[in-house]
């Protein structure tokens, strides 16, 4: 087996037909994984995914493929789509926003749940009806069982508290951290090493709080950069995929991962963003 020098993590929000920011319909979806399949790619467990940043070898065609926060449209159209296709997925879930209650139908099953558009999902998370857009943990529990998904601690109020609380956003980090782990410490028996950031926004302070309560691997919204062998697993760097074909991806796949054309892409989109912010 040729190892992978470098694995792309891969970061969705939604796959909804709904249109939407962030949102990549399902047959988008579909094509995507097709492309993965059809070039013998492997989706990674997080586990697999530390034991690379670790300098264990992996498959050269390895992926990590992931979901922010944990909306019902996981559910209902991408868990039987990864499953029909053979690949697995990391779920960072907010905790304070899942209910219980029996699972609702998924792809495949008669008549689906509405999936809104991320807009109207964040409405209705802040009226207090996040339980018609957010995950159930029946659902959760049972994309777990048969292997297809993972879940990870994405805080417990995904809130931007240094924009709220500046002067105390440190303390509302470790009581989110602390909120999050004890939630997934009863509803799941036991929180991993994997954390994702709220929002993508992170800090020296915040990196050292997480650290603290026992997570190592960090998820960033940070796209230009590659996740090699013994890097830092305290700055994983993940590229948000859109709506757009397997073919899009795939390039998009290919670059961030090739040991030439990848870091010249990356160095060349920061100097684009830096030369935006002068303007």
């Amino acid at each position: 087996m040729k190892p992978a020098r470098a694995v792309p993590v891969l970061m969705y929000h939604h796959v909804s037909p709904v249109d939407g920011m962030i949102t990549t319909s399902p047959g988008n979806f579909e094509s995507q994984l097709e492309w993965l399949r059809r070039r013998g790619y492997r989706s990674l467990t997080t586990a697999e995914f530390a034991g690379h940043l670790n300098g264990q070898a992996v498959p050269r065609k390895s992926v990590l493929i992931t979901f922010d926060d944990g909306y019902l449209d996981n559910w209902v159209y991408a868990y039987p789509l990864l499953k029909k296709y053979g690949y697995t997925a990391a779920i960072f879930l907010v905790t304070s926003w899942i209910a219980d209650g029996p699972p609702r139908n998924h792809l495949g099953q008669g008549e689906l749940p509405a999936t809104p558009s991320h807009q109207e999902c964040e409405a209705l998370i802040g009226q207090g009806r996040g339980d018609s857009v957010v995950l159930r943990w029946s659902e959760i529990e049972a994309m777990r069982a048969d292997g297809t998904c993972e879940f990870h601690s994405h805080t417990h109020t995904h809130t931007r508290w240094d924009k709220i609380q500046p002067e105390d956003k440190n303390l509302r980090m470790s009581e989110e951290i602390a909120l999050s782990r004890a939630c997934l410490q009863t509803r799941l028996g036991g929180v991993s090493e994997h954390f994702c950031w709220p929002q993508g926004y992170f800090d020296a302070d915040y990196v050292k709080l997480a650290q603290q309560a026992g997570f190592r691997y960090l998820y960033t919204t940070q796209a230009f950069g590659q996740n090699l062998a013994h890097t830092d697993p305290a700055s994983i760097y993940r590229f948000a995929v859109r709506n757009t074909s397997g073919s899009s991806v795939g390039r998009r796949i290919w670059i961030a991962a090739h040991p030439l054309i990848g870091p010249a892409f990356n160095r060349w989109k920061l100097w684009k963003r830096a030369r935006r912010r002068k303007a």
